[in-house]
């Protein structure tokens, strides 16, 4: 089962792994859109759990910057991942930090006390040289495209939706492309062998007109994007869930409208195969562009 944005995360491949969902806070604070909200990365091992209070208690490592090594209770940001978590189970979360409030928040499980806590839904990471279905999705004009109609092109695609509220999970996906697309403009030989694909999961609100307008905005050309190098689009709602599950990124809708969910990144190489999956948001542009490069040269040798 993979969930994230207070969701738990679990990976099985042989061994237990693990890897983040929406945001992979660092070692020491950071401000979120909140400025009054600190992020703290965090370890420790479950001590006991409360289901009614929502709250998970942890013998966790020195937080930097925030305290010391201690035993005390947290409460979750979604408190349904309480059901998922045992004692001696080992975790790493992100801290969000407030005058307010403390919440637990992108728990992944990294050690599981007991083998028999495996959840009944389990996903293999994915891995590179892996081929990608050819999935269909609607673009912002309207359009019906395909994977397979980009072959020959090394193609970067991320997850987003357009009212993600949140400025380092959607937007900050959206931010990285758009530096990533004023960079490969300034190399014709890299912009034409490149394209960009940043697909909404929110096909009922994101359709063609809203991810128009959302793409112009990122491009910097708002109505007179031709959206011929970066196209924004959604899978049909019929198909969304064989993307997610491809792509391995969890959605959940909150009370308050908005979606709770991981984020997925993907370096697809020219013949249509995975070849970089970033499953968190700490990746940077230039590792995505070192990333194309390595790819192009690679098909100018062969």
């Amino acid at each position: 089962m993979r969930v994230s944005c207070g969701f738990l995360v679990v990976f099985v491949a042989g061994a237990l792994a693990a890897t983040s969902g929406c945001h992979t806070a660092p070692t020491s604070a950071t401000e979120t859109v909140n400025t009054a909200v600190k992020q703290y990365h965090l370890r420790g091992v479950v001590v006991s759990t409360n289901a009614a209070k929502g709250e998970v208690t942890l013998d966790t490592e020195a937080i930097p910057g925030f305290m010391e090594a201690m035993i005390m209770p947290y409460t979750l940001r979604s408190p349904g991942v309480v059901s998922e978590l045992h004692p001696g189970d080992t975790i790493t979360a992100t801290l969000l930090a407030s005058n307010t409030s403390d919440l637990l928040d992108q728990i992944v499980v990294v050690g599981q006390a007991k083998a028999d806590y495996l959840p009944p839904v389990q996903y293999q990471p994915l891995t590179p040289g892996e081929s990608i279905p050819d999935f269909g999705l609607l673009n912002q004009s309207g359009k019906m495209i395909h994977l397979e109609q980009f072959r020959g092109k090394v193609v970067l695609l991320t997850f987003i939706y357009t009212r993600c509220p949140l400025a380092s999970y959607c937007p900050r996906m959206s931010r990285n492309f758009s530096e990533i697309d004023r960079a490969l403009a300034t190399n014709p030989q890299l912009y034409h062998k490149t394209h960009l694909l940043s697909v909404s999961f929110d096909p009922n609100y994101d359709t063609p007109a809203v991810l128009r307008s959302y793409g112009g905005a990122y491009t910097g050309n708002y109505t007179k994007e031709t959206f011929e190098h970066w196209d924004f689009a959604a899978p049909p709602q019929k198909e969304l869930s064989q993307v997610l599950k491809f792509f391995l990124v969890g959605v959940t809708p909150e009370k308050d409208r908005t979606l709770t969910h991981s984020l997925s990144t993907i370096v697809i190489s020219p013949d249509g195969k995975i070849y970089k999956w970033y499953p968190t948001n700490d990746w940077t542009p230039q590792q995505l562009l070192a990333d194309v490069k390595e790819l192009v040269k690679d098909q100018a040798r062969s």
